[in-house]
């Protein structure tokens, strides 16, 4: 699906169901580098359990009309033009790294669009190894192959993937590979500049949920202790062997806990 904001096309995806009625949206937001696709073992279930998905190209990204964002604060504000844009406001948001800091941001900027928040693979800081930043700007393919030898836990190393056929690793470097030159750069460079995210999150008044995985290298589990102790009454569900790319290596867990936190935040 496309629509037109400021003029530029951005892609979304439904999960392949149009309308949904009166059940809640919820607007799901891609890490760096990545694209919409990285949720559609997500997506489509959840549009056929009570919800509206709209998985978003952020600008620079997938289907989306470039440039990408420079800031965590763009991202955050872009995000709130989204939501009017589709009507469906307030929605709830579910971002994976650099889309949870946004989605974190977009929650204190913006209360008036943001029913609830769930993050996934967050950190209340996100600073990026020098050689990895060296390699996004020469746009260098290793930058790539990097955030996937990092970003995905030791059994989908092993080649395990819930879906029959699917090669994780090579199905992550492909994606971070087509991401348009340039974009992954500015995604890296938005994380490790931004440093509001604890601020922020205290000034979240809505619903919140942490989902994280025990085998995040990138993100590990304990740095979003500041995040989660910042927003009242928050939950945390912890993935026992799930990566940084937990949406991607441990699907069915992922929706689980996604659909329940969704579940209580609608409630």
């Amino acid at each position: 699906m496309d629509i037109t904001i400021a003029g530029a096309n951005v892609r979304y995806s439904t999960g392949g169901r149009e309308g949904g009625g009166n059940d809640p949206a919820v607007v799901l937001v891609h890490g760096a580098g990545m694209d919409r696709t990285v949720w559609q073992l997500q997506t489509r279930w959840l549009a056929h359990h009570g919800f509206r998905p709209f998985a978003v190209d952020l600008p620079g990204h997938g289907g989306s009309v470039g440039p990408a964002l420079e800031t965590i604060a763009d991202l955050a504000d872009w995000l709130a033009t989204f939501v009017d844009h589709l009507g469906v406001g307030p929605a709830h948001l579910v971002g994976h790294s650099m889309g949870a800091l946004a989605v974190v941001e977009t929650a204190a900027r913006h209360p008036e669009a943001t029913a609830s928040i769930v993050l996934l693979g967050v950190a209340s800081a996100m600073p990026v190894h020098p050689d990895l930043l060296a390699a996004a700007a020469d746009n260098d393919p290793v930058a790539g192959r990097l955030i996937t030898s990092w970003g995905i836990g030791s059994q989908a190393h092993m080649g395990a993937h819930p879906v029959p056929g699917m090669w994780l690793v090579g199905g992550s470097n492909a994606l971070l590979a087509r991401s348009p030159e340039g974009t992954l750069s500015t995604d890296l460079e938005a994380c490790a500049a931004h440093q509001g995210a604890v601020e922020a999150a205290g000034q979240v008044s809505c619903p919140a949920a942490f989902i994280l995985g025990t085998e995040d290298k990138m993100t590990p589990a304990r740095s979003a202790a500041p995040l989660a102790e910042a927003i009242p009454g928050s939950t945390t569900t912890i993935l026992p062997g799930a990566g940084h790319t937990m949406m991607i290596e441990t699907p069915a867990e992922v929706r689980e806990a996604l659909h329940a936190a969704l579940t209580r935040a609608a409630a």
